[in-house]
């Protein structure tokens, strides 16, 4: 019988994560690297990608860093090229960088607006896929660990068109994982509810916007970033190899919350 413990080992495994500077993407590249994985840090500042990259040799993780604008179709291919050229391999893709450039109603929107969102949330996680399952194909295998969010199941206020986003997002895992099975290849979402990042800060900052959140949560509190990873961690490596398709939620009890 294999050991559990050892599943759990990303020795020898190079992951890229997008928009890994700060917030969710940052915390689970560090949990990845401190599970064995040489990562790859990636976001549209290159200064700040060295300075994550920085912070983590320093604690003695293996990471480089490559700045890389997801929804722009050169720089794409240019990530996908240089983590090949310096490491040889891809076996994780965690497409976590996203945009929400508008908090009000749907109507209010700019044709433009959904256009960038539909970009960066669903068109370039689809596109960077593409680009690294010839290098899943060659490993034999490779999971693929996209980062939705609870608003894809259950509309909240304001965030209509990227709920949207984030729910086509989860139909494209289901067919990524349907049909790159045959090589060797797994992929599943992970959607995190209120979380404490720069990124959700609107509502957090919102002292009362965020005691009525947090008195509906069974949890009673919003997460951390770092509370995202575990999942992350299993669903990357053998520990979760016959985990794919499939949509799992780190909320607080939100989805339950009723």
């Amino acid at each position: 019988m294999s050991s559990i413990k050892k599943s759990f080992n990303l020795e020898g495994k190079v992951a890229i994560i997008t928009g890994s500077s700060k917030g969710i993407g940052k915390a689970i590249a560090k949990g990845l690297a401190e599970h064995g994985a040489k990562v790859v840090i990636s976001s549209r500042n290159q200064e700040a990608v060295d300075e994550v990259v920085s912070e983590f040799k320093a604690n003695g993780l293996d990471a480089v860093g490559i700045s890389c604008h997801i929804g722009k179709p050169e720089q794409r291919k240019n990530l996908v090229q240089n983590v090949i050229e310096h490491y040889g391999r891809i076996d994780i893709l965690v497409n976590n960088a996203a945009i929400n450039p508008i908090y009000g109603p749907i109507e209010d929107a700019e044709e433009e607006v959904f256009d960038k969102i539909m970009d960066v949330n669903v068109k370039a996680p689809w596109m960077l896929s593409n680009l690294v399952l010839p290098s899943f194909k060659e490993a034999g295998g490779g999971s693929i660990i996209n980062i939705a969010s609870v608003e894809a199941i259950h509309p909240g206020a304001g965030l209509g068109l990227y709920s949207t986003s984030k729910a086509a997002l989860l139909m494209l895992t289901k067919n990524q994982a349907k049909e790159w099975g045959q090589h060797g290849v797994r992929a599943n979402v992970l959607c995190p509810g209120l979380i404490k990042t720069k990124f959700s800060a609107a509502l957090w900052q919102n002292e009362k916007l965020l005691q009525k959140i947090e008195r509906t949560l069974p949890s009673s509190r919003m997460g951390m970033p770092d509370e995202m990873v575990g999942m992350v961690c299993l669903l990357a490596s053998d520990a979760g190899a016959y985990m794919t398709g499939s949509v799992y939620n780190a909320d607080g009890g939100y989805l339950i919350a009723g």
